[in-house]
């Protein structure tokens, strides 16, 4: 991964951050690492227990950020939805996207509840 887009996908995670947290979630961990892959914000809404996977872009000439979530990132999405069920068996667990365009004057954030269905 090349700089610009660590950078790029860093910015992004910041940007999702204050914007759940505006919504009052409270964010429990960011980049939660497990072997089959990563968590980018693990967060609490009212009793929800809310993975949340955060697509950035600078533009949308290849599509929008939420595209990006193909099979492939589904099912890791539900291998790491797997692993937090179990610390967390009395909650229910939900995924979502948040898909973040940046460029112009002000980022375009979208936020997609049970974007992909665990």
């Amino acid at each position: 991964m090349t700089k610009f887009r660590k950078q790029l996908g860093a910015s992004g995670e910041d940007l999702a951050e204050n914007y759940l947290k505006k919504k009052n979630f409270k964010i429990l961990d960011r980049n939660l690492n497990f072997k089959f892959g990563e968590i980018d914000i693990l967060a609490q809404d009212s009793e929800d227990i809310v993975i949340v996977e955060v697509k950035t872009k600078s533009g949308d000439e290849f599509g929008a950020p939420q595209e990006e979530v193909d099979y492939f990132k589904k099912k890791k999405l539900w291998n790491l939805a797997r692993a937090v069920s179990q610390k967390y068996p009395d909650k229910n667990i939900r995924i979502d996207v948040v898909a973040i365009e940046i460029g112009g004057n002000k980022p375009n954030i979208e936020h997609i509840e049970n974007a992909v269905e665990f």
